[in-house]
């Protein structure tokens, strides 16, 4: 039996190992498939003393689409993974150098580090379709500028990779985001696996409260608006490629 390809490439240079979200023909969408293969490969980047750090990154010019409509994960599964993110004992950077939509934002958020090329968009467009920013709110929420979530929550507007620094959403942008990546990375390697772990768990503090508070009452809440008639007419029009009918 022939064995499918791996969604996710893996390499690993001097205690940085980079998990390269490669499925390029989707756009890198969270299908079932990539979600499951990510968690496993952060579950032995946990358990690895080789690894010092993890960097997220993608090939083709999408970072990640958000959610697999034909083939989306357990939303359950897909909490898990952004909190495993978020309490991975190592260091997470996420390298964006395109287009991130809807779900892939929430990977951005549950990162520790995030860093992005000038020329990268960013979008929540759940809006667009009649459901809401609801599961991936959980590390958003607490790391971005209230009043930038605001905006971009409601009006699904495309914004750039400035305006994600000043959001909250980006730690850093730059015309080469590797060249701005090498002292943080840098850095990372001169750091005490103890120590980064250590302060990675005060930093994530917040954002584990919100997971402990929030995560049953926004999966509900998102299943319920994938399973309206509204979302449905919303999703038809997306493959369609036409406005939904509420378009004014």
């Amino acid at each position: 039996m022939t064995k499918r390809p791996t969604l996710l490439a893996t390499a690993h240079e001097r205690g940085i190992t980079t998990l390269t979200l490669d499925s390029p023909a989707n756009r890198n969408a969270l299908s079932a498939r990539l979600v499951g293969e990510l968690g496993e490969a952060l579950a032995v980047c946990a358990k690895d003393e080789s690894v010092r750090a993890v960097v997220l990154t993608h090939t083709g010019s999408t970072f990640s689409a958000g959610a697999d409509l034909k083939a989306p994960p357990n939303p359950y599964t897909f909490v898990g993974l952004l909190r495993q993110i978020v309490t991975l004992p190592k260091p997470v950077v996420a390298r964006v150098s395109g287009h991130v939509r809807a779900g892939g934002l929430g990977l951005l958020g549950a990162c520790d580090i995030a860093a992005a090329s000038t020329g990268a968009d960013f979008a929540f467009t759940e809006v667009r379709i009649g459901v809401a920013p609801a599961v991936i709110s959980l590390p958003l929420l607490p790391r971005m500028d209230p009043r930038a979530a605001e905006r971009y929550y409601l009006t699904g507007e495309r914004f750039d990779a400035a305006e994600a620094v000043r959001a909250g959403l980006l730690t850093l942008a730059a015309d080469d985001v590797d060249e701005a990546l090498a002292p943080v990375l840098a850095g990372l390697r001169g750091a005490s696996p103890q120590g980064l772990a250590a302060a990675k768990e005060l930093l994530a503090a917040r954002v584990i409260e919100a997971f402990d508070r929030d995560a049953e009452d926004l999966v509900q809440r998102s299943a319920s608006l994938f399973a309206s008639a509204e979302a449905r007419e919303g999703m038809t029009a997306f493959v369609e490629r036409r406005d939904p009918a509420w378009v004014l």
